[in-house]
């Protein structure tokens, strides 16, 4: 007797860009595990190919509660000024010696599942499959956010955030041979919101001018520029300003209007099974410090979708959900 009983579907997920709203994919991979799935394939672009990689070498366990932890002090404090010239105002030491604390000496090759990071040649604008080396080191390219974070060397290129060619990458996914595709798109509701209502929120938390006279004083020149972008993200800007966007709002919401063209454009010609856009927009470009809401918000999309996720799963037809 033939056995017509279906293989199991080879389940991807695909994490896509979003900075600091990408918390969310840990409570996506959470929820989905609670749930009995569990992808075979990960593949992420920028803050997705950094929660991608912790979850593909067996560490968010690791990733979690440190990211559950982080407050403004914490990411301010994380926030390097580039004293180089190394095109990017954040030199981004501090968050790659996590990386490499607890991602050291992994290679891409030698991980329990198929992973790849995209990132973007800044000289020929080329889409880059990172799917060899060092972890840490594919994780630092893929979310060298253009002009923030200095870009990285690899070979001869220079790579920079790959949410420049493809914010949630379905295309990858299916190139390493996936049934099943579950996206995940963090920018689906932001275009025309990115002049946050936080924008008008009192403070930080942070005192500025206290943290300035820690430095040395031959940092503290560069350090001045930092901060007053600082008040661009998290909206703690004088007054008078508060109606006119920020240096960091424009620059958020830009990428967004570009990311989310760019998305629906590959979306058309190549669509996920099943497509997460869980609803971020009042999270900032670079509030890490909010990372209890953005999972919980992961955790409640799926929750929220789970009778169409195991449907799919289970051979079903997945319907584009949002």
């Amino acid at each position: 007797m033939v056995n017509e009983q279906k293989a199991k579907p080879r389940v991807a997920l695909a994490l896509g860009s979003g900075s600091a709203r990408g918390w969310a994919h840990i409570g996506i991979i959470r929820a989905l595990e609670r749930a009995g799935v569990r992808p075979q394939v990960v593949v992420g672009t920028s803050i997705g190919a950094l929660v991608g990689a912790f979850y593909a070498a067996g560490k968010i366990d690791v990733l979690e509660p440190w990211v559950r932890k982080l407050t403004r002090r914490d990411v301010l404090g994380m926030l390097d000024p580039s004293l180089r010239s190394t095109g990017g105002l954040i030199e981004g030491r501090r968050l790659y010696d996590f990386y490499q604390e607890h991602l050291s000496g992994a290679a891409i090759e030698g991980l329990a599942m198929p992973y790849a990071a995209v990132a973007t040649t800044l000289g020929r604008g080329t889409e880059v499959w990172l799917r060899e080396g060092d972890l840490a080191d594919a994780v630092r390219a893929s979310s060298a956010l253009p002009g923030v974070f200095s870009p990285v060397r690899r070979g001869g290129d220079w790579l920079v955030d790959g949410g420049l060619v493809n914010p949630v990458p379905v295309s990858v996914c299916r190139a390493l041979d996936a049934d099943v595709v579950i996206a995940v798109n963090l920018n689906g509701d932001l275009v025309g919101r990115h002049l946050r209502e936080s924008a008008h929120h009192a403070g930080t938390g942070v005192d500025p001018e206290r943290w300035l006279q820690q430095l040395p004083a031959g940092v503290r020149s560069h350090a001045k520029t930092l901060v007053g972008l600082w008040g661009d993200w998290t909206g703690a800007r004088d007054a008078e300003r508060s109606e006119a966007p920020g240096v960091f709002e424009v620059l958020a919401g830009s990428l967004n209007i570009m990311q989310d063209r760019i998305t629906r454009s590959r979306m058309a010609g190549d669509p996920p099974e099943l497509m997460l856009a869980p609803r971020l927009a009042h999270i900032g470009l670079l509030e890490f410090h909010r990372a209890e809401e953005a999972i919980g918000i992961g955790e409640a999309m799926v929750e929220r979708m789970l009778p169409s996720i195991q449907d799919l799963i289970q051979g079903s037809t997945g319907d584009q959900v949002g």
